[in-house]
């Protein structure tokens, strides 16, 4: 997915945090300060080197706040840019761009700071096969846009949600009784159309997968370098492979050169530092 989401999928999103930020009254500050029929021009910019995210959303807050505002992106969403850039330029009534501001700046801080964390990620891997993918460790309600930023800084999403596909972990190995048991089950049952991915804590587990058979992917989680380098000689190309588990900045460069296919990390979306924008007038 590199596009942009559409805009009736985000709005009911932009549109509760807007009401959040309104509460039952309104912009009582603005709407007592600034005189009926004030117009002004306002940029977003960036106060530190980032890659941008989050653009989209940023202007669909101000739309919401009031349609007649032109609201013109200057930065796309997945560009690079440098402490001073301006990223968005906003003209029209003074009292609809106040209002919007911290929204739009909550969400473009936030998923800046997502896509910029990605691509630090993302260039340690460099020279290596290796796809750095986010998790299902996001903000509740927020996934769709988190996601979207990983994508704009270089990186892949894993699954949206419990439904996209089958990933059998640890618990669910032990629940069943066994890899055995959960793999055969899954040949039963599952769509032709659904991959299947299974967590595997060492490779005596490992061996038994590839026995059975039936995963399209297989999750190493927790392995240090030296094991994932001797699990991606075993599965030799069969299927997928994904290290998973204590994935940082500092670490994914060791892991990459081990060889797997992909790297997932919740740190992409839970542990990440918002960006520093701001709106000036």
């Amino acid at each position: 997915m590199t596009g942009s989401i559409p805009d009736l999928i985000l709005e009911p999103m932009v549109r509760a945090a807007l009401m959040e930020d309104l509460g039952s009254y309104g912009d009582i500050t603005t709407r007592t300060v600034i005189p009926a029929g004030t117009t002004y021009a306002a940029r977003i910019n960036a106060r530190e080197d980032a890659v941008v995210s989050g653009m989209q959303v940023a202007a669909l807050a101000f739309r919401l706040v009031d349609a007649g505002l032109e609201v013109k992106t200057v930065i796309a969403d997945g560009a690079p840019c440098k402490k001073g850039d301006t990223l968005m330029e906003i003209t029209g009534d003074a009292a609809s761009i106040l209002t919007g501001e911290r929204v739009a700046l909550n969400f473009a801080g936030r998923l800046t700071g997502i896509a910029t964390l990605t691509a630090q990620m993302v260039a340690e891997t460099k020279g290596t096969k290796a796809r750095i993918t986010c998790t299902r460790k996001t903000t509740p309600g927020l996934r769709i846009v988190e996601k979207q930023a990983v994508i704009h800084g270089g990186g892949f999403n894993h699954r949206y949600s419990l439904s996209d596909a089958i990933l059998i972990k640890d618990n669910h190995i032990a629940a069943a009784g066994g890899v055995r048991q959960v793999l055969e089950a899954t040949k039963a049952q599952a769509s032709h159309m659904m991959k299947v991915e299974i967590e595997v804590d060492n490779l005596d587990q490992l061996k038994e997968v590839l026995a059975v058979g039936g995963a399209d992917v297989v999750l190493l989680d927790n392995m240090d370098n030296a094991t994932l380098a001797q699990a991606v000689a075993m599965v030799d190309g069969k299927i997928a492979t994904e290290a998973s588990g204590n994935v940082k900045r500092e670490t994914v460069a060791g892991i990459a050169a081990t060889g797997v296919d992909y790297i997932s990390s919740g740190a992409l979306t839970h542990s990440y530092r918002t960006v520093d924008l701001g709106l000036d007038f």
